[in-house]
């Protein structure tokens, strides 16, 4: 009798261990891709968010599509953790005009917030369908303009990960903390205006890894306030690089710190590195690493530029600037397609310092043959900055050291 208690009290532990799986079919979704499925999701998601059960799985099923309006998912729910499995295809309304939105979350198309123990994996992918957008410009739609659109918006979450994901469009980061992203494919055309691929901004502990991103804008671009931030394994291009900034437009304050980009490949990308501020601006951008890169046909492999300004206007001088220090690029090789391969524009007022450039070598190539011409580099108001080992082109405002004693201050 003991032995019977015992063991229907472990089938019980076991079934209550199971996760509560909904699929937005179960709530009467078409998945045509032309029917809109809003509500279907809506009431599949009430419907995850309000179970008992500490662990529920908000399921898109295999072969269907699924139109959607603009939706947030709140992770204000009584299971601790929801797994988002997509293995579907999701699509946003093709035309502006077909949005159904207000003013508060007409900016993104689908938004995560308030989550603490996300995960968003899947075979599938999301259409942004952002090609009317960008056709209108801004003279036709001022809010295109004035803020930048997203796909995807993660807002407020702790401890979430996002596996093997197709985007076509922006994925958008709002504040977070402890993300793991990996295995993501990101697809949007050349000639996007405004597509930044990840966004990251007053976030912690940040990874991305392992992905594939294609855009007509920044690969990934580093905005205000994060810091601990791991890039691993990204192939870029085309697109305009990973970028740092720009921090400090109209002398706000900016921070930046410990972000470490390692393993990334740029392919015919218009820039590879950069770290761009504003003349006026106050705080830092510090302690980052770029290690082991590649590039092939890049236009501007590196770029420091602490003189932003917009095109085709005059931008006057300060004697503030964002602080731009401790910065290591080590192991970086490839071809370029321009004429300066390492451009350090730094201010006068506030110079940057603790540059550190070692093992690089660009030479200028085209589909994969090496030519002769000899790559520039450009510098100005440089401090204490070097270079080790072999450095080509030469960067003739670093000085040179064998032995380093100078501790450099960034997390190995």
């Amino acid at each position: 009798m003991l032995f019977s208690i015992s063991f229907f009290q472990w089938v019980l532990f076991v079934q209550s261990m199971e996760p509560f799986v909904y699929d937005v079919n179960f709530a009467v979704a078409i998945g045509d891709g032309e029917s809109d499925d809003i509500e279907a999701f809506k009431n599949a998601w009430n419907i995850v968010c309000s179970s008992h059960i500490s662990s529920g799985v908000f399921r898109v099923p295999y072969g269907q599509k699924f139109l959607l309006q603009p939706l947030t998912f709140n992770g204000e729910c009584r299971p601790k953790n929801i797994t988002f499995q997509i293995d579907g295809i999701l699509i946003a309304p093709s035309d502006p005009s077909s949005w159904k939105c207000n003013d508060t979350n007409c900016n993104n198309w689908i938004t995560f917030q308030h989550f603490d123990g996300l995960i968003v994996q899947g075979i599938g992918s999301l259409h942004g369908q952002g090609q009317k957008w960008w056709q209108m410009g801004c003279m036709h739609n001022k809010v295109l303009c004035s803020s930048q659109k997203a796909a995807v918006c993660l807002h407020l979450l702790k401890n979430r990960r996002f596996f093997h994901l197709g985007f076509n469009g922006v994925f958008g980061k709002a504040p977070s903390s402890s993300v793991h992203a990996s295995k993501l494919n990101i697809k949007a055309p050349k000639d996007s205006p405004n597509t930044d691929g990840i966004c990251i901004q007053h976030s912690t502990n940040v990874t991305i890894a392992s992905s594939i991103i294609k855009t007509g804008d920044d690969c990934i671009a580093i905005g205000d306030g994060p810091k601990y931030i791991n890039i691993n394994r990204i192939f870029c291009g085309p697109g305009h690089g990973i970028s740092i900034g720009s921090l400090g437009e109209n002398g706000r304050r900016k921070t930046v710190e410990y972000v470490t980009v390692r393993r990334a490949n740029f392919c015919t990308t218009e820039n590879g590195l950069r770290i761009k501020t504003w003349q006026g601006g106050h705080r830092y951008a510090r302690y980052i690493r770029f290690e082991r890169i590649s590039f092939s046909e890049v236009i501007r492999p590196i770029i420091i530029d602490q003189y932003t300004c917009p095109p085709h206007q005059h931008c006057k001088n300060y004697n503030t600037a964002v602080k731009i220090s401790n910065i290591l690029y080590n192991d970086l090789r490839g071809t370029l397609n321009g004429e300066i391969a390492v451009e350090l524009s730094y201010s006068k007022s506030v110079p940057c310092k603790n540059i550190r450039m070692k093992d690089i070598q660009l030479n200028y190539g085209i589909n994969g043959k090496i030519y002769e011409r000899r790559p520039k580099s450009h510098c100005l108001s440089v401090v204490q900055s070097w270079d080790e080992g072999n450095v080509y082109p030469n960067v003739p405002c670093l000085t040179k050291k064998i032995k380093l004693f100078f501790l450099l201050g960034l997390r190995k």
